[in-house]
């Protein structure tokens, strides 16, 4: 039996029906952690709808390497991901009012994937030197479980408690789970693979602009198609193309071979993807309330908005441009300049019309995609971009 949960290397690379579907899942948690951020764009709003975010993306990353080390096909782990479906649809049901009394609905579902996953696992992998590894995750998420949970009960150190515990969920992954009396994982316990996951990645990017096009055109189906209104539409869907392009090239289509061609050691590098396409795909989440704002009311001159709607952008550049160094060890220079530029623009716009400052951004980016596409004749033709 454990031998037969284990994906062979050999299988198929390919993502299988049962993940996409589960991928669906996080459609909702999307639009409600963009919904969360809405309702509250001041600073400390950014930072509380960050942490439902980055929980919500621990559930679908630690799922998502399960499926790569196990067989989606058994029985076994076709009842994992269903169970870690449903609890991401509570968790994404609670998220918009996690701080205001849903806490524990919230907080109570990521506890029970968390907790649930090596119940599944432990008693299968009986007898296979790697139960050692669920064992030592197991031992770390319920100890971060206390933190969720209390600061589920206890309303006032909420934000504190539930920041430590994603901190500590996330950092263990790349200690590699240090446990006392298991020792902690090697990185060839963690090996995965790179094609398999790499195309992990970027399905649940698409699901993320899936996301902000479905959000933008809900506000605009529903407030008007008037010219200003219609002009906001577009700008947000040349923005949705345009960060989908550039995620294409060139990290994103090569990360899988550049994880394989690591050998056990890529699964580091599939690590820091992991961590860079949280960056990314926040940077989606905060474009799809910065849209939404935008086609509802395009003139608005509120700063908070602009901010949000620049930032988002933004962070995806930041992402983008640190996992093109990790897989190619360098970075073109019309990268950091384009994220400058979106930069300043924030810095000296913050009186602009949301319409004005969207446009601005569109040009910034189409410019940094044309870059893009010239690079391949500026570095002797020979059709590899530099990372």
């Amino acid at each position: 039996m454990p031998g037969q949960l284990l994906r062979p290397r050999e299988a198929s690379r390919r993502a299988s029906f049962l993940e996409l579907f589960f991928d669906l899942a996080f459609i909702l948690a999307l639009n409600r952690v963009s919904l969360a951020l809405e309702q509250d764009l001041t600073l400390g709003g950014v930072f509380r709808t960050a942490l439902l975010l980055a929980a919500i993306w621990w559930v679908w990353f630690v799922t998502a390497w399960s499926t790569d080390w196990f067989d989606p096909g058994t029985p076994l782990i076709i009842g994992l991901l269903l169970w870690v479906m449903f609890g991401g649809l509570m968790m994404a049901a609670a998220a918009p009012s996690a701080y205001s009394g849903h806490g524990l609905v919230f907080a109570g579902a990521y506890v029970a994937i968390h907790l649930g996953r090596p119940a599944f696992l432990l008693p299968a992998l009986r007898g296979n030197p790697l139960r050692v590894r669920t064992l030592r995750v197991a031992v770390w998420f319920a100890l971060s479980a206390v933190l969720w949970l209390t600061g589920a009960l206890v309303e006032p150190a909420q934000v504190a408690l539930w920041t430590v515990a994603v901190v500590l969920d996330l950092s263990l992954a790349r200690l590699r789970w240090p446990t006392p009396g298991l020792g902690r994982s090697s990185w060839a316990d963690l090996q995965v693979i790179g094609e398999h996951l790499a195309e992990r990645y970027q399905q649940i990017y698409i699901i993320a602009l899936g996301e902000l096009i479905l959000t933008a055109g809900i506000v605009y189906s529903t407030s008007g198609f008037d010219l200003y209104r219609t002009i906001a539409f577009a700008l947000a869907f040349v923005n949705a193309v345009s960060v989908g392009r550039l995620y294409l090239v060139p990290g994103g289509v090569r990360l899988g071979a550049a994880i394989d061609a690591l050998g056990p050691s890529g699964s580091r590098l599939g690590l820091l993807a992991g961590y860079l396409h949280l960056v990314m795909v926040a940077g989606v989440v905060a474009a799809a309330v910065g849209a939404q704002v935008m086609i509802a009311e395009p003139l608005s001159r509120d700063p908070a908005a602009l901010m949000v709607a620049l930032s988002g952008p933004a962070l995806f550049l930041v992402g983008w441009i640190l996992l093109s160094a990790a897989v190619h060890h360098r970075v073109s220079w019309h990268r950091p300049v384009g994220l400058a530029a979106i930069v300043a623009l924030a810095a000296v716009g913050r009186g602009l019309p949301l319409l004005v400052g969207s446009a601005l951004l569109s040009v910034l980016l189409i410019l940094i995609a044309h870059a893009e596409k010239l690079t391949p004749a500026r570095t002797g033709g020979t059709g590899r971009r530099p990372g």
